[in-house]
């Protein structure tokens, strides 16, 4: 009997050992996962799995621009509306079956096609080289980029080592993008969820140089603006026409106009300019010129074209850090397989 229970004993025992070394094994795992979920964006990302992937992409954005210009506003903004849902993470690129996707929410519906199609392309380039490595976020990430390069904006390094996101709801946009009559608190409130500053947010805005609108969404400033005054007194009255215009009333609502009515093919500091001028287009726009607390930044970038663009270049790299987590190619090449990555870039897939 006593050796019986001597034995019991030792099973217990050695179970229990089990059980603690278990434990410590597992928590040791999530260790790991946490730090590389914490882990930082790196230009050197792709270095050993992919190191052209950056030439790859930029030759495709260059054989799209040369298609049309509608590629440098189409991908620029596509870059903004799903950094702001979700962090950069492409689910905008995903499509539901259903409808209900980030790309089908009404804030999302305007979204050239031309964007979208950047990154497919982009996409199969890369995967043509480097199969099941790349994903869609980074690709969004440097194509952005070298749209504004090749309007005539600055150039930069990007940050890589993203994560495609698998959330895409349509439900979770309402609320997430700045619209067109934010005043300065909504959008300061809005870009420092992002962790932006104010400074960040008027360099952004800078992009509208070459950003395109539908008339919907700014014909009230001319037609409807208060019960006493039809028209925005911080529209310029030459400006004023030429809107009327381009917009009159009950026009065509997939009529767009630039948001530049200077140089719109141009990635220069001309916005701020017109915002001098009283020719911005939106309320928010203008918003950056009539509020004091903003007007000296917006007077500062329409004096100083190299002052704007490294304000520029600052932001959007703050901005592509809102991410959620980044890859491994080591501990999780899963994450980035072909059967998910590519479904990020291509319309008409739904990740499940």
């Amino acid at each position: 009997m006593p050796v019986k229970r001597l034995k019991v004993k030792e099973k217990f025992e050695l179970r229990k050992k089990m059980e603690i070394i278990r434990r410590c094994f597992t928590l040791f795992i999530l260790v790991i996962i946490l730090q590389v979920g914490e882990g930082k964006l790196s230009q050197a990302f792709y270095n050993s799995t992919c190191p052209n992937v950056e030439s790859i992409v930029r030759k495709v954005v260059e054989e799209k621009f040369s298609q049309t210009f509608v590629t440098v506003p189409a991908t620029l903004r596509l870059f903004f509306h799903d950094c702001f849902v979700e962090g950069c993470d492409a689910s905008i690129m995903i499509a539901s079956p259903n409808g209900d996707a980030e790309k089908d929410a009404p804030d999302n519906l305007s979204l050239a096609g031309d964007g979208f199609d950047t990154v497919i392309k982009a996409k199969k380039a890369v995967e043509a080289k480097c199969p099941k490595v790349v994903c869609c976020a980074d690709i969004l990430a440097i194509a952005t980029r070298d749209v504004i390069v090749l309007a005539g904006g600055p150039s930069f390094e990007v940050e890589l080592g993203r994560r495609d996101g698998f959330v895409s709801k349509a439900s979770r946009v309402a609320g997430q993008l700045p619209g067109a009559n934010f005043n300065l608190s909504q959008l300061n409130s809005m870009f420092a969820q992002h962790n932006l500053t104010q400074t960040d947010m008027i360099a952004l805005s800078g992009a509208h140089t070459v950003g395109f609108s539908h008339c919907s969404h700014f014909a009230n400033r001319f037609y409807s603006f208060s019960p006493s005054s039809p028209v925005d007194p911080d529209l310029d009255p030459t400006y004023v026409k030429q809107l009327k215009q381009a917009c009159p009333q009950n026009v065509d609502p997939s009529i767009a106009i630039n948001m530049d009515p200077v140089t719109p093919r141009t990635f220069d500091n001309k916005y701020f300019k017109n915002l001098v001028a009283k020719k911005g287009l939106f309320t928010s726009d203008e918003v950056l010129y009539t509020n004091r607390a903003s007007r000296p930044t917006v007077v500062r970038f329409s004096k100083k074209q190299n002052v704007f663009k490294e304000a520029f270049i600052a932001a959007m790299r703050k901005l592509g850090r809102d991410f959620h987590e980044i890859q491994s190619p080591i501990h999780f090449p899963s994450r980035i397989k072909k059967n998910n990555a590519i479904r990020k870039c291509e319309v008409g897939h739904f990740s499940d």
